[in-house]
C-alpha cells in the first residue's frame, strides 16, 4: 500500500484490509501487507504547483519499492493520486488495483445509472476518475458546481487531512449531496479517502460509496485470488 495522502485515511486502510482478511479467512488471520508512506507535505505542495511529472516519479518509486519488498499487488491509498496510475503501472510487473475501477464495480452492482462524485478539486474536475465509470460502465457522473467544489476541496485540505471533523462541514456536504440528489443522483461516491471520516451512510438519503472501504476490501479479494493461483 502506498500511504500518507493523508495518513489519517491510510490508518483506515490498514484496519480495513486486516478486518476483511479475518472476515474471509476466520480464526487468527489478518492481511500480510507492506505500506510505504510518503510525506504529504511534499505531495500537497506539488499538487498546488500542478507538478504531476514529479508526482509520477514519486508514486512510481513507491510502487517499485513495494514490489521489491515482495508485494503481490499494489494499492494506492488515495483517490486524487490515481492521476499517477499510468506511471505506477508502467513501473511494476505486479497488478495495480485502480480505485475508480473498484468503485465502478460497486456502483454497477447496485444497478445505479447516475451518481454524484465528491472529492478534491482534481478528482471532481479531471477525467481520470469519471472516465472509468462513464466509458467502462456506462454510469453517468455529475459533480457539484464551482462554488461547491471549492467548499468540498477546502474542507478536505483544511480540516479532514488534519483529523478535524466539524459538524458545520458535515452539514455543508449534506446540503451539497441533497442538491445533487435533486438533480437526479441515485447515489454519491465519496471520492476522497478522507470524506468517509465526515460523512456516514445515515447522514444522507441516497446510497454512499465509501471508496476507502471498497478499495481496501477489493484489494484483499484480489490478493487472495492471486495467492490461490500461486498455490
Amino acid at each position: 500500500m502506498i500511504g500518507g495522502m493523508s495518513w489519517e485515511s491510510s490508518v483506515v486502510y490498514y484496519q480495513l484490509v486486516n478486518k476483511k482478511a479475518k472476515e474471509l479467512l476466520g480464526g487468527f488471520h489478518n492481511c500480510p501487507n507492506i505500506m510505504y508512506t510518503v510525506d504529504f507535505a511534499e505531495i500537497e505542495r506539488l499538487q498546488r504547483e500542478g507538478n504531476w511529472k514529479v508526482m509520477d516519479t514519486i508514486m512510481a518509486d513507491a510502487a517499485k519499492r513495494l514490489e521489491h519488498a515482495g508485494a503481490d499487488i499494489v494499492v494506492l491509498c488515495t483517490n486524487t493520486m490515481h492521476l499517477c496510475s499510468e506511471a505506477i503501472r508502467a513501473s511494476i510487473s505486479v497488478p495495480f488495483l485502480h480505485i475508480a475501477e473498484a468503485t465502478a464495480q460497486a456502483v454497477a452492482a447496485e444497478k445505479l445509472t447516475k451518481v454524484a462524485l465528491l472529492g478534491t478539486r482534481f478528482t471532481m474536475e479531471k477525467d481520470f476518475y469519471k472516465d472509468v465509470l462513464v466509458k467502462d460502465y456506462g454510469i453517468e457522473v455529475i459533480i457539484p458546481n464551482e462554488a461547491e467544489r471549492n467548499q468540498i476541496h477546502d474542507i478536505i485540505f483544511d480540516e479532514l487531512v488534519q483529523g478535524e471533523i466539524k459538524d458545520e462541514s458535515r452539514e455543508t456536504y449534506q446540503d451539497i449531496i441533497k442538491r445533487l440528489e435533486n438533480e437526479g443522483a441515485q447515489g454519491v461516491i465519496l471520492g476522497c479517502t478522507e470524506i468517509p471520516l465526515l460523512i456516514q451512510p445515515e447522514d444522507v438519503t441516497i446510497p454512499t460509496f465509501n471508496t476507502t472501504k471498497i478499495h481496501a476490501e477489493k484489494a484483499v479479494e484480489w490478493a487472495l485470488d492471486i495467492q490461490a493461483i500461486k498455490n
